[in-house]
């Protein structure tokens, strides 16, 4: 039995005693009044605004949610209404012109009336595209799809009497310009197309009346170029090229 009970001991022995116990709970009770002096600490320290200035408070205070907000001045929306009124209208800034436009259909229709060199060195396409699809659409009621052929012979024409005025010419002239000339002058060649819906061209009397039409679309082309580029004594110069550019829309038309 004495082997047993040594061997209960032996089993059971530990290094753990009264002493160790107290000196835990000393500790335990250390740390809990260290933590109490930290506590007490931060609670005696004042709070961050009794640092702050008194201005700082009372701007914050008295914030109400309106800054950077824009001021109702009744000045500004009568800036914005003279700015307005002073732009140009919108068909202007477009350099569409309806009096101008009218006024050279007039000179065109009429070979006779001097023309106004200053409104006739415009560059203005609107009415020289209005009577090129004038005269495609004519043209095309006549059975005669040529579309093509006008632009071609337009574009061609533009570019050969460019350079021919501009040999001619001390001022030289624009492309534009040449452009805007040579399309006003084709309203009688719009004429002559309506014609070819009604009745047919080809024969003595549409002969005569495309010959006429060649004459007084040269004569008032080279009329408009002589006063715009101030080439007196040169109408006749000039007419003649216009007159064989005028006849290729012809032969279109009566053929």
């Amino acid at each position: 039995m004495s082997n047993f009970e040594q061997f209960h001991l032996d089993f059971y022995q530990s290094n753990y005693t009264i002493d160790d116990q107290e000196e835990g709970y000393n500790n335990y009770g250390s740390n809990e009044n260290l933590y109490g002096s930290k506590k007490s600490q931060t609670g005696d320290q004042p709070p961050a605004s009794a640092f702050a200035p008194s201005e700082m408070i009372l701007s914050s205070q008295s914030y109400t949610g309106q800054i950077l907000q824009p001021v109702y001045s009744p000045n500004t929306h009568l800036g914005y209404a003279d700015g307005f009124d002073e732009e140009p209208p919108l068909l202007e800034e477009l350099g569409i012109n309806f009096e101008h436009i009218w006024q050279k259909t007039l000179t065109v229709l009429n070979p006779m009336k001097p023309a106004d060199g200053s409104i006739m060195n415009e560059t203005d396409l609107t009415g020289p595209m209005v009577f090129c699809l004038a005269l495609g659409a004519t043209l095309l009621l006549a059975g005669k799809v040529h579309f093509g052929y006008v632009y071609g012979m337009s574009a061609i024409g533009c570019l050969a009497m460019h350079a021919l005025l501009n040999l001619m010419s001390v001022p030289g002239v624009s492309h534009g310009c040449v452009a805007s000339v040579l399309g006003y002058c084709l309203l009688p060649m719009v004429i002559l197309s309506s014609s070819a819906v009604i009745f047919s061209l080809q024969g003595i009397p549409g002969t005569l009346l495309a010959l006429f039409i060649i004459g007084w679309c040269s004569l008032s082309a080279s009329k408009i170029f002589t006063s715009a580029l101030a080439m007196e004594g040169q109408q006749l110069l000039i007419a003649y090229p216009c007159a064989l550019l005028y006849g290729l829309f012809a032969l279109l038309t009566v053929f």
